[in-house]
């Protein structure tokens, strides 16, 4: 089974996915789930739940700016309302969700989360591969961190367009996929995004502000 871990739809403010297209992009690129990971608010996933069947599951999670950087919560059923990184955690505890944090150390990104050690006993999560990370030694470096502190791993495309949904997740033969998050029971795979991507993305906020 291949899973996605980081997608966005046209919810986020820089996405520009329907909720339905996501699902059916990414049952045609062969994945059994995906993450929807919107920035602030779980309106895409809740959406794109609507749309899972027998063949694909729909994960609903959120892309939260904290006062640290950008924290994903999976598993949610509500809203996120804080934005400091300890209430952050907490309310996706609250949930029974999981804590990741996605391409930490992308120095590019200024709402990138760059933790410390003490940090690590607040995430479940790493996200080691992203296909939007410019430059590879930012998954690298995550990586290492994860390695260091003992955290599970996880990678996703970071998907804001169609062509990029399924460029990175995970391969598990475990069916429970929460389980086989809390149990680092999976291989990462990955691609790079095209620069485009991104940088179309950039124009797409800038246009909507």
């Amino acid at each position: 089974m291949k899973y996605d871990f980081h997608t966005h739809t046209k919810y986020s403010s820089d996405g520009y996915v329907e909720p339905k297209m996501i699902v059916k992009v990414a049952m045609k690129r062969g994945l059994s789930g995906v993450a929807v990971t919107d920035h602030n608010t779980i309106r895409g996933g809740l959406e794109s739940k609507k749309y899972e069947n027998d063949m694909i599951e729909v994960i609903v999670g959120s892309e939260i700016l904290t006062d640290r950087g950008e924290v994903i919560g999976l598993f949610l059923e509500e809203e996120i309302t804080s934005t400091n990184f300890i209430e952050v955690v907490e309310e996706i505890k609250s949930q029974n969700g999981v804590v990741v944090l996605p391409h930490p150390f992308d120095t590019i990104r200024n709402t990138a989360f760059h933790p410390l050690a003490e940090d690590a006993k607040y995430v479940d999560n790493i996200e080691v591969f992203n296909s939007r990370c410019v430059l590879q030694k930012y998954n690298d470096n995550a990586k290492l961190y994860a390695t260091k502190h003992d955290l599970n791993i996880v990678a996703g495309s970071d998907a804001h367009f169609e062509n990029e949904i399924g460029n990175a997740g995970v391969i598990t033969e475990t069916e429970d996929i929460r389980r086989a998050l809390l149990n680092n029971d999976f291989t990462v795979y990955g691609k790079k995004s095209n620069i485009i991507n991104p940088l179309t993305t950039k124009l797409l906020k800038i246009w909507r502000n």
